[in-house]
């Protein structure tokens, strides 16, 4: 038998040795998973000196092992926390960051004038952000499309883990909805955007995360975003308004390509907490296109 304090301090000595960027939090919210509590009730049993059976002590020991070899936290857990939801993730689709959710505010900020918006999520992996969405407006029509076969199993999943009603579909974020032309408010999409010369430095996102949801494509990783952008432009009203998530050093670049589109009235960038370069916001100009 080991206490539950001496396990979370072992376990968060060996991550950090192993360079786990945050290895307290990641030795407890293994130990939670392991013994089905949550990290509050083992920040309590640690304060208490409670002793753990020595099967969960070996299980941990050995999802200790694992995340020090750099494997997500996410996929051992089975589980992302997002704008509030606890989402199914693991091999095969990509881990929705915390970062991500200044879309799902900010789409929310956008239709908070607009009964029952239509609001669609192209490039969607888990569902993250179409799920943020019809979470925070009910009366919400939510679309949400995803290519690949793996994480459309998982944000099939997520519908139902959640019981949020969103239009799941699979196929191209370049070809889809195309019986909602014109009809949109928001669109929002977190694409492939790293260019080919910015592998991930973290080995959870650069051996772990499908290159399908990493890399834009074209010299500077904006390939698939502009398609994407384009397909916006056919799905969104005048008036509506894309929200695009891009990587640090597109802050720049992703809205002057827009603006070179010619389809929006206004192209911003907006920052994340960390006042880093995160979302670009463009109002659509114009009548909808066919």
């Amino acid at each position: 038998m080991s206490s539950v304090d001496a396990l979370v301090r072992e376990g968060t000595a060996l991550l950090r040795e192993a360079g786990v960027p945050s290895p307290a939090v990641d030795a407890e919210s293994l130990l939670a998973h392991v013994t089905g509590r949550s990290v509050e009730e083992i920040r309590r049993a640690r304060i208490m000196r409670e002793e753990l059976a020595e099967a969960d002590h070996a299980a941990y020991l050995t999802l200790v092992a694992r995340r020090a070899e750099r494997v997500p936290l996410q996929h051992l857990t089975g589980v992302a926390h997002f704008a509030g939801l606890e989402l199914a993730v693991g091999p095969g689709v990509f881990v929705p960051r915390p970062e991500t959710e200044l879309m799902v505010e900010l789409a929310l900020e956008a239709v908070a004038g607009t009964e029952a918006p239509t609001v669609v999520d192209l490039c969607t992996g888990s569902g993250a952000l179409a799920l943020g969405v019809a979470q925070g407006r009910r009366d919400a029509r939510v679309g949400a499309v995803e290519l690949s076969a793996d994480a459309l199993r998982y944000a099939a999943a997520n519908l139902t883990r959640t019981g949020l009603p969103v239009d799941l579909r699979p196929g191209r974020a370049q070809e889809a909805f195309g019986d909602w032309a014109g009809e949109v408010d928001v669109v929002v999409s977190n694409p492939p955007y790293i260019p080919p010369d910015g592998v991930p430095r973290d080995p959870e996102v650069r051996d772990h995360d499908p290159e399908l949801a990493l890399y834009g494509g074209g010299e500077d990783g904006l390939e698939v975003p502009l398609e994407v952008a384009g397909r916006a432009a056919v799905l969104l009203r005048p008036g509506g308004v894309l929200l695009m998530e891009h990587a640090d050093s597109q802050g720049t670049t992703l809205p002057a390509a827009l603006a070179d589109q010619g389809w929006w009235s206004m192209v911003e960038d907006l920052p994340d907490l960390n006042g880093r370069p995160r979302v670009t916001r463009a109002v659509r100009a114009g009548a909808a296109r066919a």
